[in-house]
């Protein structure tokens, strides 16, 4: 896909993610050094904040689709001080929608007209809500935008995964976090696997070497497609204009690249997530290849049905990525971790050496996507920040360079994809509108940016 460049965007267009980008610069080099895939969750420095934490959390959403209310749901149901008081979102259907849903889920629900917003400015009037946690749930291309502007806001921060499309969202993201952190303010992201009892035993023993030394694994996310009649339906709508219509791509964000990332991305971080969480670092080089052989109609927008990346680790191992999204194809969702002394197979809980199994995990498992919101809560109301921007954000850029690598046919380096890729793949300016859409990229013929 040949994506364009938008550096010059021109500085009075209303809402230019560049120009918003910008103020994000002078932290984004400090931001780039260091890591925390090592981390179950990363706190950063210790911080004496001012904060002070109300009986009653007061919570805003942003982007009210199933994501933004469910975990506005889950949000809820991990505190019975977590108060529903704000909410934005582009389209007021949604809205709406998303409202009488949790008006029916609990109590905890005060949603006046007046704080209740629509348009791509929808962020803002949350933010002025005098809510003190916001959840982040639109499309990922707006979430370095609105992560930016929350925290710059002083507010703590649920935010859904992936948190960006492209290498300059990433790097916003990571500076953003470092702000977070000194500002006091905590950031969970829905990776609910860093949340999840037999994960966390797990992951525990492996860093404790209790599998040797890691030489590999392999991590999957393959399953059928998603939205299918509901793509149908939109595309039906909106066919007479070509697919170039904002709306339409914003509805079916799924499938189109500048808002999803792809598949990989979006869905396929959780596992690449875990691998980063098992090894300490973030691979060093991605070679993939991937395409779009069932998903070949319209309303599937621009983006491949599967990929196959291979990432290869400082320390000289090697992880096969896979990941498809094809109706009627076998299923399979898991991480295997490979050590030199045992087999790690954490969504199961378990350990092997020489093919006996060692350790299974017996423990009782909390629900992780409510589990993810006790956590966050906990620690505004201890006062302990809890940060896991800057590893969820490394984790979208493990994601991010499988399919930069997958959609151009060349293999690319870590250091090159985050400090000098320029790749940013948000048109110049939201608005409603004309949209033109990249056509599918075919590898050999899509240049790195």
């Amino acid at each position: 896909m040949t994506q364009p460049n938008h550096s010059d965007a021109p500085a009075n267009r209303p809402f230019s993610r560049r120009q918003f980008l910008q103020t994000s610069a002078a932290l984004s080099a400090a931001a780039l050094t260091g890591g925390c895939a090592v981390n179950t969750r990363r706190t950063g420095p210790a911080v004496i904040t001012s904060h002070r934490v109300p009986e009653k959390i007061r919570v805003g959403v942003i982007g009210c689709g199933g994501r933004g209310t469910g975990a506005a749901i889950d949000c809820m149901k991990a505190d019975p001080g977590v108060e529903i008081v704000a909410l934005g979102d582009l389209f007021a259907d949604q809205l709406e929608k998303s409202r009488r849903k949790l008006y029916e889920a609990g109590s905890q629900v005060q949603l006046a007209e007046e704080r209740c917003f629509s348009g791509f400015d929808a962020y803002k009037g949350v933010l002025e809500s005098n809510v003190s946690l916001v959840i982040l749930a639109a499309p990922p291309a707006f979430r370095p935008l609105h992560f930016q502007a929350a925290i710059e806001a002083g507010k703590h921060v649920f935010m859904e995964k992936p948190v960006a499309v492209d290498p300059v969202g990433v790097r916003s993201v990571i500076a953003s976090s470092e702000l977070a952190n000194q500002n006091g303010l905590s950031v969970v992201a829905g990776t609910q696997r860093r949340h999840q009892a037999r994960y966390l035993e797990v992951m525990k023993r492996v860093r404790n070497g209790e599998i040797g030394d890691i030489v590999g694994g392999q991590c999957y996310w393959n399953q059928e497609g998603l939205w299918h009649e509901r793509a149908k339906t939109n595309w039906e709508k909106y066919q007479a204009k070509q697919c170039c219509d904002m709306e339409w791509q914003i509805r079916n964000w799924l499938f189109i690249c500048w808002l999803s990332g792809d598949h990989i991305v979006e869905q396929h971080v959780h596992n690449l997530d875990v691998m980063n969480w098992a090894l300490g670092e973030t691979p060093a080089k991605a070679f993939g290849e991937g395409g779009r052989q069932a998903r070949t109609a319209p309303e599937w927008g621009n983006v491949y049905d599967h990929f196959a990346v291979e990432y290869e680790y400082p320390n000289g191992a090697r992880i096969f990525s896979m990941c498809r999204q094809i109706d009627k194809a076998s299923t399979r969702v898991t991480e295997r971790i490979v050590g030199t002394r045992g087999i790690a197979v954490p969504g199961e809980g378990k350990i092997f050496r020489r093919g006996k199994l060692v350790y299974e995990h017996q423990g009782d498992e909390t629900n992780p996507y409510v589990q993810e919101h006790v956590d966050l809560i906990a620690s505004i109301r201890n006062g302990k920040p809890l940060n896991e921007g800057r590893c969820v954000a490394e984790s979208t850029m493990t994601a991010v360079m499988g399919r930069m690598s997958a959609y151009t046919g060349r293999e690319l380096s870590w250091d090159w994809a985050m400090n000098a890729s320029k790749l940013n793949l948000c048109p110049p300016e939201f608005k409603m509108g004309d949209c033109p859409l990249c056509p599918v990229p075919v590898p050999g013929q899509v240049e790195l940016v």
